[in-house]
């Protein structure tokens, strides 16, 4: 049965939410994983969502943060340069448009680099407002990129939607007192607010005083 939420701003993530970059980090974290003689699996429960140096940290608790650090700077220089297989989540770019003049902005894990070559790569437009990894002191699952945007775009926390797919990026929009919709297979077992399966089914009307009224048609 169709949901309609009202709010007055949303906030994205990008991978797996806007843009499908699984194969990417596939490749990437899985040849990360052999050099370290991790199993591949379970690299990949472990890595959406989170900046690379933190998610390296859970996989190797004993290292030098240090070291985590620098192998992060190499494997974004590796995911940056590689666009093979990116392509937009199903109904993206229709999405986007609908969102075009209201209050929204890119909540990622992800580097400013890799942000605009990921969202080009799958001809996305980029939002008004990105909040990249160098914009917060702390990566999701903290909620601090979330309530940055919301302060930003000059929105009380409670009136914003997050969009993700991530059990970090969810549990980082609802510590932040958010709404959370979970996008695709990844994001149902985590809890969000609400769950669809892309965002072919989402739409967005603005009305009176600020209001935005989210549509989802397949819950």
């Amino acid at each position: 049965m169709p949901i309609t939420l009202t709010v007055r701003a949303l906030l994205l993530d990008m991978d797996g939410t806007l843009v499908d970059s699984d194969a990417v980090v596939e490749r990437c974290w899985r040849r990360w994983a052999d050099r370290h003689g991790l199993d591949g699996d379970a690299v990949m429960h472990v890595v959406h969502g989170r900046q690379g140096h933190l998610s390296m940290a859970l996989l190797l608790p004993d290292r030098p943060m240090e070291q985590n650090l620098a192998e992060n700077r190499e494997l974004l220089a590796q995911e940056t340069a590689d666009t093979d297989g990116i392509v937009p989540v199903g109904g993206a770019a229709a999405f986007l448009r609908q969102l075009d003049g209201l209050p929204h902005a890119l909540v990622t894990s992800a580097d400013n680099a890799l942000a605009r070559v990921r969202m080009d790569a799958a001809g996305l437009p980029l939002p008004p407002l990105l909040v990249t990894a160098e914009s917060v002191g702390a990566s999701k699952p903290d909620p601090e990129g979330f309530l940055k945007a919301a302060a930003e775009l000059g929105i009380d926390p409670a009136d914003c939607l997050v969009l993700e797919d991530s059990q970090a990026g969810i549990a980082a929009g609802l510590a932040a007192g958010m709404r959370v919709l979970g996008i695709g297979p990844r994001a149902a077992a985590h809890g969000p607010t609400h769950h669809v399966p892309d965002l072919t089914g989402v739409t967005v009307a603005a009305g009176a005083e600020g209001v935005l009224t989210v549509s989802l048609a397949h819950c």
